[in-house]
């Protein structure tokens, strides 16, 4: 394991690097925009322009996440997180390795079935209003469902991680004070 030996303060594990620290933050903003729009729409009149422009702004983001969350997967698999400190016990190793792995699975499956709910319902795919995204099903309303429903249950299931994640991070942060928080700062140097 690589430590930073600082004579000041005792010794801390390597933050992640800039990449890695920017495109959590990034994504974890845009996931917030996201929601915020994705539950703005059931809200809004079906015939209205503002419902449009609700799911435009659902669908792209929701497109543009897909693209950072296998951009992120890619950045991790060719530069590897540092290593974590040898006070974690190993279940806690594992339990963290594992909500990592299923945070990049659900934030991959929830933007694809949210596109196989809209094509597979009839509805275009517009990024932004910039450029359509064909469709590459046949309209099938059993699908369609099939895939709102995959996409539903993510969300609550990203929302109970995301609790776990936070609640994991306060508690190394607050109670711990191990370092673990600070190497995903994005201010951090290493």
């Amino acid at each position: 394991m690589q430590i930073i030996v600082d004579p000041v303060t005792p010794l801390e594990p390597l933050a992640y690097d800039r990449v890695a620290r920017g495109l959590h933050w990034l994504i974890a903003g845009l996931a917030v925009v996201i929601v915020s729009l994705g539950w703005a729409i059931p809200g809004t009149a079906r015939e209205t322009g503002s419902r449009d422009l609700l799911l435009l702004g659902h669908r792209s983001l929701g497109l543009l996440l897909l693209a950072l969350m296998l951009f992120r997967g890619f950045w991790r698999w060719t530069h590897p997180p540092p290593p974590l400190p040898p006070s974690l016990m190993r279940i806690e190793a594992l339990a963290a390795r594992a909500t990592h792995g299923l945070f990049y699975l659900f934030f991959v499956i929830m933007p694809l079935s949210g596109y196989v709910n809209a094509a597979a319902a009839g509805h275009s795919i517009s990024l932004f209003g910039l450029a359509e995204i064909p469709s590459v099903l046949p309209e099938d309303n059993r699908v369609s469902q099939a895939a709102i429903a995959v996409h539903l249950t993510c969300q609550f299931l990203i929302y109970a991680f995301v609790a776990l994640h936070v609640v994991a991070a306060l508690t190394h942060w607050i109670v711990r004070r191990d370092g673990v928080f600070e190497r995903m700062l994005p201010l951090r140097d290493r």
